[in-house]
């Protein structure tokens, strides 16, 4: 007999069935709870809430545990690469090897974008936020590919729909950045890697040679993996959200871009730069700020420390810390703000503390440290962490339509006024 939950209401009995998940993840279904009782169920924040059932990312918080499609992101990041998780996260499966090299061939042969981009770049001021910028140039591909817009499109015009954007995302990404900063755009080059490609597209300019650390691309590389999907996050349900209305991927993805943008989800590594650059300001004495986050009377809190989801450690942290380690030795960079971080790192490695409470440097902490060192701005931050998400983004809009799920549609509990008479103005 299936398992079941009873709910006792006004002496009447309902019955929930239970539903478990492949790692024994169980909730209870209520998708008839309002029809047989009139009632719905509050959860601020969704917190406690499944809103589809998923077979592309698996995350316990608790055991630190995350996994692509079953595959452990340790494994993945240690010996994918991102074209092949992408492929990985959208279709699957691991591709073959000639399975791989047609997507990546593809992906290359799509990363130029339509002239007419270009005088969009023109329309926006140097100042505006690159994110501002991605979101509204991913949002009008679908002037350029207007088929897009069609929700019965099919499989191979979906199929273009997906490398065209991984392919422009990235060209898109390295010309808002040059953009902003007055410098000459620099057109992809089909001889290069995803990584190297968007390094060249950021870094180089046309009056001298360019030449590409490998060091920086592995560990870029693994920044992109590390954040490509991350279960049902604000952004990721954002655009599955914005999807259940036959909204276009292009359009979804904007969606989730946008909140991608918001501080609260992925603004935390910039948060970290700027709290390095307040302590430096202040003297560069880590240990009074240590102290400061210790001090329940302070208001101040160390950013890029615990996980709100990782509630023992990020295992992303562990992977990129090594990579973080790497790119500062190779480049023998002397940045100030990058002896702050490590002094940081080191006191919640091992002050009591921080270990206690399982305060461990998360992903958002190195990854920052690594964009700072490779020469990236902080504005250019969550562009990168949407860089990564992108294939999370398309592999959970795929699987939203493929599995014909309805359109979004949540409840609410009224707070509101009663019924009431209108009154004219001459008598408020």
């Amino acid at each position: 007999m299936a398992e079941s939950a009873e709910l006792i209401l006004d002496g009447k009995s309902i019955s929930l069935p239970v539903i478990e998940g492949t790692e024994n993840e169980k909730a209870f279904d209520i998708g008839k709870l309002r029809d047989q009782t009139g009632y719905v169920t509050l959860d601020s924040g969704y917190k406690n809430t499944g809103a589809t059932k998923s077979a592309i990312t698996f995350l316990d918080g608790e055991e630190g545990i995350l996994r692509y499609r079953g595959y452990p992101i340790e494994q993945l990041a240690e010996r994918s690469n991102f074209l092949e998780v992408a492929y990985l996260l959208i279709y699957g499966s691991l591709p073959t090897q000639t399975e791989l090299d047609n997507f990546a061939h593809q992906i290359t042969t799509h990363t130029l974008v339509h002239e007419d981009v270009r005088k969009i770049f023109d329309g926006f001021p140097s100042a505006a936020h690159p994110m501002g910028i991605l979101s509204s140039l991913i949002c009008s591909l679908t002037a350029f590919y207007p088929k897009s817009l069609d929700p019965n499109q099919s499989p191979e015009e979906t199929n273009l729909n997906i490398i065209r954007l991984i392919a422009k995302i990235s060209t898109i990404a390295a010309w808002s950045y040059k953009n902003s900063v007055g410098h000459p755009l620099n057109y992809p080059r089909n001889d290069l890697d995803y990584c190297s490609n968007f390094l060249y597209m950021m870094f180089a300019f046309p009056t001298e040679k360019y030449e590409i650390n490998p060091v920086v691309v592995s560990a870029l590389n693994k920044l992109l993996i590390l954040h490509a999907d991350h279960e049902q996050n604000c952004s990721t349900s954002t655009v599955r959200l914005v999807g259940s209305a036959n909204a276009s991927l292009y359009g979804s993805v904007s969606a989730g871009v946008n909140a991608l943008w918001g501080p609260l989800h992925g603004g935390a590594n910039q948060e970290v730069m700027e709290m390095l650059e307040a302590i430096q300001q202040d003297g560069g004495n880590t240990q009074k700020w240590v102290d400061k986050a210790k001090d329940k009377n302070d208001s101040f809190r160390l950013m890029g420390f615990g996980h709100r989801v990782y509630k023992n450690f990020d295992p992303r942290a562990k992977i990129i810390k090594k990579a973080a380690d790497d790119v500062l030795k190779a480049l023998g960079i002397d940045d100030p703000l990058l002896k702050i971080a490590q002094e940081l790192e080191q006191a919640a490695l091992t002050d009591p503390y921080f270990v206690e409470r399982k305060l461990y440097p998360n992903v958002d902490f190195y990854s920052g440290i690594i964009y700072r060192a490779i020469g990236i701005p902080t504005e250019m931050f969550t562009v990168l962490f949407a860089m990564g998400r992108l294939p999370g983004w398309i592999a959970q809009w795929k699987e939203m339509r493929e599995n014909k799920e309805p359109i979004g549609r949540p409840r609410q509990i009224y707070t509101g006024e009663l019924e009431r008479d209108y009154v004219g103005i001459e008598q408020r």
